[in-house]
C-alpha cells in the first residue's frame, strides 16, 4: 500500500510517503489512520485533528471507504482560499 501525506501533514510527519503492507485487521481509512497514530506522538497529534482530506486512489473518500494492499491512500489537510 502507498500512502501519500501533503500540505502541512508532510512537514509535521517529516515524509511525503510510506510505502507498507494493510496491516491485518485494517479494512478502511479510518483504520489505517489509528494505526498510523500508534506510530508515536507527533504522529497522533498530526493526524488526529479529525479534519483530514482523504482520497484512495485519487478519488475523494471518507474514512469508512474500504481499502486494500494495492491501493494509493492520498491524506491531506483541508485547503484553505485566500
Amino acid at each position: 500500500m502507498k500512502i501519500l501525506f501533503f500540505g502541512s501533514l508532510r512537514e509535521q510527519l517529516g515524509t511525503g510517503e510510506l510505502q507498507l503492507p494493510l496491516p491485518d485487521g485494517v479494512n478502511n481509512i479510518g483504520e489505517l489512520l489509528a494505526e498510523l497514530k500508534q506510530r508515536n506522538a507527533q504522529w497522533q497529534q498530526s493526524l488526529g485533528t479529525g479534519t483530514l482530506l482523504c482520497a484512495v486512489n485519487q478519488v475523494m473518500a471518507s474514512e469508512a471507504a474500504a481499502i486494500n494492499d494495492s491501493d494509493e491512500v492520498a491524506l491531506f489537510p483541508p485547503v484553505t482560499g485566500g
